[in-house]
């Protein structure tokens, strides 16, 4: 993981989720990534702020 910029297989280990799914979730711009060079890169940091964002919804409905 270069300067926190991770492609398809480096999101899917962190996700813990398979690399169809990371695929899948980009393409329908859930996930924020550009391709450059025919990869796909996606900023970790960008993993961590949207999943915060999606977490403080999901606990506000619960209150």
């Amino acid at each position: 993981m270069a300067n926190g910029i991770l492609d398809i297989k480096g999101v899917a280990n962190y996700l813990k989720i398979k690399e169809q799914t990371v695929y899948r979730l980009v393409q329908q711009r859930k996930i924020p990534a550009l391709k450059l060079g025919g990869q796909w890169k996606v900023k970790k940091e960008h993993l961590d702020r949207m999943f915060d964002e999606i977490l403080q919804e999901r606990l506000k409905e619960l209150h």
